[in-house]
């Protein structure tokens, strides 16, 4: 059997890794892909630390994942070998009610690399061929492995969240996620977007990509959002994870204004029903992965 350098997760807590793991055979739709670039996801850390659930001990995590085509199955024919591709790492049946209607993250036996399956933290990966999108060569591996979890997440979120040409918006948080939202946010056509963190760098290189910041810590972000629109916001997106941010979030929307959540929060969300939702028709969208 030919063997390939992994880098795993052994125990809990403990340090990743190097060790001497199979090359995975293919099925007849599955390609074999050289990892060029894996990136380094708040997932991956919590998966070390025990913070959720992985496949069994040892564990390849990874799951932001872009390279080059090695091998293909015998059923495969519409992908070459050689070819540069970025991995969805959402692996689906393809053939499920959830599947068969767009809403793949929901397929019963879906199964995510770095997490359920061997993930890109390896010299190769076995996916799906489906799960392959072809990557343009203006594009770096680094930089396609990274639009299949950061930026493709807040790309659903926001067409969840049904942001029109015209409309303001809110990144609560600007991490990787809410960098890469603000620059969507205003590629779908925001007139306005704020970003908030507390983080000053953060805030500086959201306000190069075009948006309003605002300190959290210096001044109260709803006031700040409901004073400068005069209104509150269309679309707001929670990217943190705290029930604190995610009350703002609600809190800070206009008239028929649009949370999406998307950070994963331990406590409950406490909102006015009646001042923050009901009064004025907004509405609390939940966010969970993206869509191939």
């Amino acid at each position: 059997m030919e063997t390939m350098k992994a880098v795993q997760i052994t125990a809990v807590g403990q340090h990743l890794e190097d060790r001497e793991v199979t090359i995975p055979d293919l099925g007849p739709q599955d390609i074999l892909v050289r990892v060029k670039a894996a990136g380094i996801c708040r997932s991956d850390v919590h998966y070390r630390s025990g913070l959720g659930t992985v496949g069994p001990l040892p564990h390849t995590p990874g799951h932001e994942v872009a390279g080059m085509i090695e091998k293909r199955g015998a059923e495969v024919r519409d992908l070459e070998i050689g070819q540069r591709v970025a991995l969805h790492y959402l692996v689906t049946c393809g053939e499920c009610a959830m599947c068969r209607t767009g809403r793949e993250q929901f397929c019963p036996s879906g199964k995510m690399i770095g997490k359920d399956i061997a993930g890109g933290y390896a010299e190769f990966i076995r996916i799906p061929a489906r799960n392959a999108v072809l990557l343009p060569n203006e594009v770096p591996f680094e930089h396609g492995a990274v639009l299949m979890c950061s930026t493709a997440t807040v790309f659903h979120a926001l067409r969840k969240s049904r942001l029109a040409p015209g409309e303001s918006v809110a990144i609560v948080g600007v991490g990787g996620l809410g960098l890469s939202a603000v620059q969507l946010a205003l590629a779908f056509g925001a007139t306005t977007v704020f970003a908030i963190d507390i983080d000053e760098t953060k805030l500086a290189t959201a306000a190069d990509y075009g948006a309003i910041p605002i300190h959290a810590s210096e001044s109260d972000p709803v006031k700040e959002v409901v004073s400068r629109t005069g209104k509150g916001v269309d679309v707001a997106l929670e990217l943190i994870g705290l029930s604190k941010t995610m009350q703002q979030s609600v809190e800070m929307l206009g008239v028929q204004g649009r949370a999406v959540l998307v950070g994963l929060a331990s406590e409950p969300l406490v909102v006015d029903t009646y001042g923050s939702i009901l009064g004025k028709e907004a509405e609390i969208i939940g966010c969970s992965d993206h869509l191939l």
